[in-house]
């Protein structure tokens, strides 16, 4: 029996999906080394707090994790990683004392040398293959994110991304498409396909995109399976890709592009080189190619120059472009960046009500939008888990799932009765038959 004594950790992961990308690569590093993963810190020898660096309030909260594990288990080691540890490299260790070790996101490979130093443990030499296919999933049952790119090199003036992950590199074909195949065998039902900006893949003798080549290889994969595709940058969206769609209907038509605002001097100001105008033209040819199409974005509120007109122009754009689903936040003055000696800050207190004004806006719009699927047939939708209500018949099951307008965990779910029992990480063909405000109600058939 394999001796785990002194070697057990438990991994804090904050940040978006491809910070947890990363968390289950280190993952799938330590188990290959002999190390075990618990789920409760009670138990583990090594605190991993896998951090975000992006913006104030994610950089203040993997702090703050850092300084509450280091409360409770002042005798546990703890280990700072990701986005933070990497931008802060140079200052952390003087200013947050309460962490034993730090490392970057540059070669996240070394966790098995940082976590053996820090419990004293042998050094077995180096564990440096990623095989992402087989890596532990932290992610919703059936669902999986395949990162396809590292960084970026679209340099919005307030984005802090390549002061941390540094310029847009690329995996390779082959390599995406092994990763997809592997986890299809593993049972996945769902591939969520993710970088910084997708649309940037590489090729096309690098100058990019070579995101169609790349879905026209996923394509040839066999199975029933969902692709979903996050994170295009309205800039270089690669209408190629909507052929693809169109052929495979595997290929989900949901779309996250980042529109952030929509007046012509902050979208220069933010060097985003896409009107308002040509945004709502991308808007039109998605909807008319694919009648069906979701659309998620996200917008800043209170960027340096931000005026009340300004401000108005963006009303009027989420009314004309009528989004289903958008994520509102404010702008963080972050060093580094080029927006952050810009004048004009807006005050923090006028910010927050221009967002909440768009977010109120946005919750009418959103549940229009999705009264639209009410009467749908035969819809698949992805089983999460099974619930029980006090107000449900005691021949019926409740069930969470997703229908293919709902990515995971930042769109609305859809709740399943059913007198069955349903597979947990699989498809269950339902009818939808009411709202629940962003929610959806279905009956399994």
């Amino acid at each position: 029996m394999k001796d785990i004594s002194n070697r057990r950790y438990f991994i804090d992961p904050f940040g978006c999906v491809k910070n947890q990308v990363d968390a289950e690569n280190m993952m799938s590093l330590l188990n290959k080394a002999g190390y075990e993963n618990t789920t409760d810190a009670e138990t583990a020898d090594l605190i991993i707090v896998n951090s975000c660096g992006f913006i104030e309030s994610a950089k203040q909260e993997s702090i703050n994790a850092v300084l509450e594990w280091r409360k409770h288990y002042p005798e546990k080691k703890i280990l700072l990683a990701g986005c933070l540890a990497q931008r802060y490299a140079k200052d952390l260790p003087e200013i947050l004392t309460e962490a034993d070790a730090f490392m970057g996101v540059e070669d996240i490979t070394q966790i098995v040398k940082k976590s053996a130093g820090l419990l004293k443990q042998p050094d077995i030499g180096s564990v440096s293959e990623i095989s992402s296919g087989e890596r532990p999933l932290l992610s919703l049952p059936g669902s999986a994110y395949v990162k396809i790119s590292e960084g970026c090199s679209n340099c919005c003036s307030y984005c802090a991304i390549p002061l941390i992950r540094g310029s847009l590199v690329c995996r390779t074909i082959p390599d995406i498409t092994e990763e997809c195949r592997m986890l299809l065998k593993r049972g996945i039902a769902e591939l969520n396909i993710i970088g910084q900006d997708i649309g940037a893949f590489c090729s096309e003798e690098d100058g990019g995109s070579g995101l169609p080549e790349l879905l026209n290889a996923i394509s040839a994969l066999e199975g029933d399976f969902w692709v979903r595709l996050l994170y295009i940058h309205p800039d270089h969206f690669p209408l190629k890709i909507l052929d693809v769609l169109e052929r495979d209907k595997r290929f989900l038509p949901y779309f996250d592009i980042p529109f952030q605002h929509s007046s012509s001097k902050i979208l220069t100001a933010m060097n985003r080189k896409n009107s308002a105008q040509a945004n709502l033209a991308l808007l039109e040819t998605i909807r008319s190619r694919l009648p069906n199409a979701v659309i998620r974005s996200t917008f800043m509120l209170g960027f340096p120059g931000e005026t009340e007109e300004d401000f108005a122009e963006l009303l009027d754009f989420q009314q004309k472009a009528n989004l289903d689903w958008l994520g509102c936040f404010v702008y963080s003055r972050e060093e580094g960046t080029s927006a952050y000696s810009m004048k004009g800050r807006v005050p923090a207190k006028i910010a927050e009500a221009r967002k909440q004004k768009i977010e109120e806006k946005q919750l009418v719009i959103t549940e229009k939008n999705m009264k639209r699927f009410v009467g749908s047939a035969s819809e698949p939708v992805l089983i999460e888990e099974q619930f029980t209500e006090d107000t449900a018949a005691d021949t019926e099951k409740l069930w969470l799932g997703r229908v293919y307008c709902q990515a995971p965990d930042i769109d609305g779910s859809t709740v399943i009765i059913s007198t069955e029992d349903l597979q947990i990480g699989k498809f269950a063909k339902c009818k939808i038959v009411a709202r629940r405000g962003f929610d959806l109600e279905a009956h399994a058939l």
